[in-house]
């Protein structure tokens, strides 16, 4: 292509001197060179995926039983061997208590979520100003979403285990988790009610609706999948949570569930650590049995979030 001239009678020199075929090849290039980038990078978290899932399961293949699921742990290995179950000597041992600590662990982390995360972003999004302070809320929310965990478990135990006195109990564990993930929740869940259309406001209140009325009836239902989804993966991270759990002194071995609120616990991440820094080579295989149940119990967990999110998300 020629040189074009300029306005002030210069000449501009051509960015591309290629005839249109050249040029169209090119970029043609540059695009299949960004698509490779882009799948390579895909990739890289995929493999790495699949090389800590085949890893995992290859070390656990054998050891998950449902012995495992339903016993209390032991410190003797050969407690854990399926291949010894019959022996008069030995018992069965599992993750039975961790187990059931991190389910009531996560509902309580869950009611509490709710009323508070969900409660704050309803007001922020549709009742407070829009002033200075509503901006300042907002912007601090955002930035304790980055937070390090360590830094929400020494809340914890400086306000729930020590201030309030409630120990290193459920409770506190529950509470140390919901600060944890809160701002995550409030964040998304405010993504969601902004992401209802003002029509579907202003048509309800058209119609004589008191602004509680559309928000329970018009604004919550079309915003509850990415409410929902939002916090179910908010407490998918929490589940897998050991930081926290360690600063407020939660067990990192127990034989019995937690008796209620206020009793000790221990939780999956607590017991799989334990089962890793012990010196038998055959407790690698019961710690990545471990996670194997932890990883599914947040598989679970996500495909409900995937479940809800279609069964309520609306068509547009």
């Amino acid at each position: 292509m020629s040189d074009e001239p300029r306005t002030d009678g210069g000449v501009v020199e051509d960015e591309f001197p290629l005839d249109g075929g050249e040029q169209v090849q090119r970029k043609r290039l540059y695009g299949k060179i960004f698509v490779g980038l882009c799948l390579s990078a895909t990739m890289v978290g995929i493999v790495a995926l699949i090389a800590l899932i085949a890893d995992v399961v290859y070390e656990a293949w054998g050891w998950v039983t449902w012995e495992f699921l339903t016993y209390p742990p032991s410190r003797f290995v050969e407690n854990f061997d399926p291949a010894l179950y019959a022996d008069p000597d030995t018992r069965p041992a599992g993750i039975y208590p961790a187990l059931i600590g991190s389910i009531y662990l996560i509902a309580m982390t869950a009611l509490f979520t709710v009323f508070l995360g969900v409660g704050a972003a309803i007001y922020l999004e549709e009742y407070a100003s829009d002033n200075w302070l509503t901006t300042l809320i907002n912007a601090n929310i955002a930035n304790l979403a980055g937070v390090p965990s360590i830094v929400y478990g020494l809340l914890g135990l400086a306000i729930f285990v020590r201030a309030l006195n409630t120990g290193s109990s459920l409770l506190a564990g529950a509470l140390t988790l919901t600060l944890l993930i809160l701002p995550i929740v409030i964040v998304s869940s405010q993504e969601a009610l902004r992401a209802v259309p003002d029509s579907l406001r202003n048509a309800s209140y058209g119609v004589g609706a008191t602004r509680w009325q559309t928000i329970r009836n018009v604004v919550l239902p079309n915003a509850l999948p990415g409410i929902m989804t939002g916090m179910i993966l908010s407490l998918s991270r929490a589940i897998g949570e050991t930081a926290p759990l360690v600063l407020i002194g939660a067990a990192t071995a127990m034989f019995a569930p937690p008796d209620g609120p206020l009793g000790a616990f221990a939780a999956m991440p607590m017991q799989i650590f334990d089962w890793a820094k012990q010196p038998a080579a055959e407790f690698q295989h019961v710690a990545a049995a471990g996670i194997v149940v932890l990883l599914t119990v947040l598989l679970l967990m996500n495909a409900t979030a995937i479940y809800i999110r279609n069964k309520y998300d609306t068509p547009t």
